[in-house]
């Protein structure tokens, strides 16, 4: 009877298990008991939608109750519901030139407006641009918001944040160029992270930064973090934000640089939890911080892990993991 009763329990943890579709290798790494304040000890990484190419860009879209999400090799933002799974949501997306062309072509980083409109940041068309049509009825119909910089090209914006001014700032690797940094169509001789205000006018607020990546405010917006997506440099950044929406007193964040050698992932698209923790994609997955800096743990994926959203309630996260699409359950 012991014997039956045991391979009752296996069969049914078994199947929970494909049920849910739990990520090989996954795991929760734990560097401080403080993280399971957010993060159930029986939290499994579960598979959601998988074999794209590279997925990039989540977002939460509260009104449609839906995530969408890019991929970029395929130029088009793809959505996830829990009834209906993974389907195109919209093609293309990042770039829609008449002429062929490789390399990251797709959007990156999305986001909404104060209007709810899709804000992206497109690659192939080196711009951040805005979607015309609702959120329902998703069409390749866009508008620049910025595309240069003191009359030069922009590289390929990557990840875009809005404070609450709704003032844009936008990080501009060169990721989205054929050949990257050695390009002969790029005609920035730096990688920037700018702000776009409301009249169109874009403001240079570093270049320090080899490869700056993902971006986002602090609860209270007086604090903006930059990640550096360079394997020599794999670090966050932190700004104090002023009166006018320009960044000073940029100081090293976290230096993940060691982690690099033996993870996967470079420090990438990152956002900030409203009790202030940041999730940050890196080495191993989604590193945990606290505001000070802190390394609470790792959301291990066993992938480069490029970018994460929360859903409207906090109470689940998304992460864009290479070719997979997945997400962990939160406590509230």
């Amino acid at each position: 009877m012991r014997t039956a009763i045991f391979t009752l329990v296996f069969l049914f943890l078994l199947n929970e298990g494909f049920a849910q579709n739990v990520k090989p290798g996954s795991k929760i790494i734990v560097n401080s008991p403080d993280i399971l304040q957010m993060i159930p000890e029986n939290s499994v990484i579960e598979i959601i939608g998988e074999g794209f190419e590279w997925t990039e860009g989540p977002l939460w879209l509260p009104t449609e109750n839906k995530l969408i999400f890019s991929d970029i090799p395929k130029n088009s933002i793809f959505e996830w519901t829990e009834k209906g799974g993974t389907k195109l949501y919209l093609k293309p997306a990042g770039y829609t030139g008449a002429e062929n062309r490789g390399g990251e072509a797709g959007s990156n980083g999305l986001l909404l407006n104060d209007k709810n409109q899709l804000v992206l940041c497109q690659h192939g068309d080196r711009r951040m641009a805005k979607m015309n049509t609702p959120l329902s009825s998703p069409k390749a119909d866009f508008s620049t918001i910025a595309d240069k910089y003191n009359e030069k090209k922009l590289n390929s914006p990557n990840d875009a944040v809005y404070n609450k001014n709704g003032n844009l700032y936008f990080t501009d690797p060169p990721y989205g160029l054929e050949k990257n940094d050695k390009d002969p169509l790029k005609e920035l001789d730096f990688q920037g992270v700018y702000k776009v205000d409301k009249t169109g006018k874009i403001t240079l607020l570093t270049k320090e930064l080899s490869r700056p990546n993902g971006i986002a405010f602090s609860p209270d917006y007086k604090k903006l973090y930059v990640a550096n997506s360079d394997p020599q440099k794999a670090i966050w950044m932190v700004y104090d934000v002023d009166e006018n929406g320009l960044l000073k007193n940029g100081k090293l964040f976290f230096d993940a640089t060691d982690k690099t050698k033996t993870l996967k992932g470079l420090p990438d698209g990152l956002k900030v939890h409203r009790n202030g923790w940041i999730f940050a994609t890196g080495p191993g997955g989604v590193l945990i911080f606290t505001p000070e800096g802190e390394h609470l743990g790792t959301i291990f994926t066993g992938e480069a892990t490029s970018n994460c959203a929360f859903n409207a309630d906090y109470s689940e996260l998304f992460m864009t993991a290479d070719d997979y699409l997945v997400r962990v359950k939160l406590k509230k």
